[in-house]
């Protein structure tokens, strides 16, 4: 559509434009928008940082952290675990407390009882014929009045301020002690991370790492590396390699080319990916949910 059509708002009919237009200055409604390759993160970039990684490390998933990021990650976690673990020993010393006291009263209230009981028990005797009579009086007068008896202590109004409901503190549930990794959501240790070692690309000019858009090389075949190549990192060796690499070398004899030990299936890691310009290699598109008016 060319500019002029665009700008077109003398029509009889609503334009897919004009709509579009209006979405986004009003706020309503739902916005999706496709991201480029510079929204995806980088195959060797840390998956917090989302920069590349100076001292990389890898989960037995295949997740690429820096050291200082993922161990600044798991001691945040740990710091939290001790300080959910102290609220729930404190939450639990005052329930104790509580049933303590309860009990307690319930036991003071027994005692009152049998006290009270026993204090109505009379050497004196009782006519029968009295005591009929001054129950059928009462029966007769019963007062209809909301201050008699007991009443008078319970207040009816609910907008005293002795009568609004109050909130009650929240349960605190027992911490688990666990640390998980932030990308895959199952447990990590610090025993479980591996080192990475890239084999950087020799290239006369000089860049920085960050600048150059190739930095890194299979280290058997020398395959340039890249978020379209599929790689694995070998658990012998750390060194990363190609999938095409291992599927066609390392998996005939399973003996790591560089090291030259044997090798089993999780020796091998694939290396997670973030992705490409190409939407048939990972998902590339954002969506974001706004609020409907509706008629």
């Amino acid at each position: 559509m060319t500019r002029h059509g665009k700008n077109a708002t003398a029509s009889s009919f609503y334009s897919y434009h004009e709509k579009k237009k209006d979405t986004a200055a009003s706020g309503y409604g739902s916005v999706s928008k496709r991201l480029s390759k510079d929204s995806v993160k980088g195959f060797d970039c840390c998956s917090l940082t989302l920069q590349p990684c100076k001292d990389p490390v890898v989960t037995r998933d295949g997740y690429l952290y820096d050291r200082e990021a993922i161990l600044e990650c798991l001691l945040h976690q740990k710091k939290e675990i001790a300080r959910k673990t102290k609220e729930f020993e404190k939450q639990r010393t005052k329930q104790e407390r509580e049933q303590a006291e309860l009990a307690e009263a319930e036991q003071q209230a027994k005692e009152e009882a049998f006290i009270k009981h026993e204090k109505k028990i009379t050497s004196t005797p009782i006519d029968p014929f009295r005591h009929a009579e001054a129950a059928g009086s009462s029966k007769g007068t019963k007062s209809v009045s909301n201050m008699t008896d007991d009443k008078k202590k319970v207040l009816p109004s609910f907008w005293i301020p002795s009568l609004t409901p109050a909130a009650k503190a929240g349960v605190v549930k027992k911490p688990d002690k666990k640390t998980y990794c932030p990308m895959s959501g199952k447990q990590l240790k610090v025993k479980d991370l591996m080192s990475v070692s890239f084999t950087p690309i020799d290239d006369s000019h000089d860049k920085s790492l960050i600048a150059k858009e190739v930095r890194y090389k299979c280290a058997v075949t020398h395959d340039a590396l890249s978020n379209s190549v599929p790689c694995a990192v070998l658990k012998s060796c750390g060194k990363v390699v190609t999938m095409d690499c291992v599927e066609r070398l390392i998996k005939k004899d399973m003996m790591c080319p560089i090291t030259g030990q044997k090798l089993k299936d999780d020796d091998i890691i694939p290396l997670q990916r973030g992705g490409t310009g190409y939407s048939s290699v990972n998902q590339l598109s954002g969506k974001t949910y706004n609020p409907v008016m509706t008629a």
